[in-house]
């Protein structure tokens, strides 16, 4: 089938070459059965997890060395998706030779990343993040099986969505690992809130404990209060440290836009005035400098976009 054909209303080219080959040919399918683990003197784990909601399942196999927590063989079965066999059959791949404590450091964004064939370019559509998701749970319940304790000691398994099942340590690890912003993108992540709906806001059919929307509120301020460059933190910096936060932003946000246009900006200096103020010099080059809107529009641009990412209380000018 060709790269270009829809499936489920997704273009085949929004997926990775290791994706579809991982789909159709998963390296790492099967079972180990406890005969096997007794003739390794290996200690058999088997985890399940999954959302019956929405038909996604896989069940997880870890053949573990008692003496060293290392895992020495691990495959897996997946009830679902294309796209959720790949990411499993990757994030099985992923744990070999690890210990239990090690592969619990294993993201879904570790997953998507080791799926993808550029570093730049995205593994798997938004929506089918999920799978990747459901791959980063499985471990965890594979760890504590074999750990012998409660899942809750590794994570805080608050159902925010009964519907597919998904918890809340898993809502807030979608977001600080992704930078998730909004509560669309949590339910492309996760599927939580993609079905009743009800756990998305107050005031659906049934009242729930915890909202997505709240969720998303209150980590995106926990992301925000350590990110070194947020608003809250921009007066207070150093000069120096200044500087790199806003190189940062020219870097990351503007820079790009300038590009398509032929287009360049450097930053020059910074200084502060005594009323508190970030007084920002930059200097255009290639299309830039001559473009009359440089001095205008551009430069509005280029002030709104450091305000709303590093403080209020910036102003920028040109050289």
């Amino acid at each position: 089938m060709a790269k270009t054909d829809l499936i489920g209303g997704v273009l085949w080219e929004q997926y990775s070459d290791k994706v579809v080959e991982r789909m159709n040919n998963p390296e790492n399918f099967g079972e180990i059965s406890q005969e096997e683990a007794d003739k390794a003197a290996g200690e058999l784990i088997i985890a399940d997890h999954g959302a019956e909601s929405c038909g996604d399942a896989v069940r997880l196999f870890w053949l573990v060395d008692p003496e060293t927590d290392k895992i020495i063989k691990a495959t897996f079965k997946s009830f679902g998706c294309g796209t959720a066999i790949a990411a499993t059959d990757m994030m099985t791949e992923m744990c070999l030779g690890k210990t239990v404590d090690e592969v619990l450091e294993i993201t879904n964004v570790d997953v998507e990343a080791e799926l993808r064939d550029a570093p730049d370019e995205p593994a798997v559509p938004p929506q089918k993040m999920h799978c990747s998701v459901m791959a980063y749970d499985v471990i965890k319940v594979a760890a504590a099986l074999y750990k012998g304790i409660d899942l809750s000691e590794i994570e805080n398994e608050n159902i925010v969505c009964p519907c597919a099942q998904v918890s809340l340590g898993t809502i807030e690890d979608a977001i600080k690992n992704n930078d998730l912003k909004t509560v669309e993108e949590i339910t492309n992540y996760t599927k939580a809130g993609g079905f009743c709906k009800s756990c998305i806001k107050p005031g659906g059919h049934e009242k729930r404990k915890y909202y997505l929307v709240d969720i998303l509120e209150k980590v995106r301020k926990e992301m925000e209060k350590h990110d070194p460059t947020s608003k809250v933190d921009f007066e207070d910096m150093s000069i120096v440290a200044k500087v790199k936060a806003v190189d940062k932003i020219l870097s990351d946000e503007i820079l790009p836009i300038l590009a398509g246009d032929g287009g360049s900006v450097e930053l020059l200096n910074i200084t502060e005035d005594k009323s508190g103020v970030t007084q920002i010099c930059i200097s255009y080059s290639g299309a830039c400098k001559a473009c009359p809107s440089s001095h205008t529009g551009t430069l509005q641009l280029i002030q709104k976009i450091l305000r709303e990412k590093l403080s209020d209380q910036i102003t920028v000018k040109v050289k």
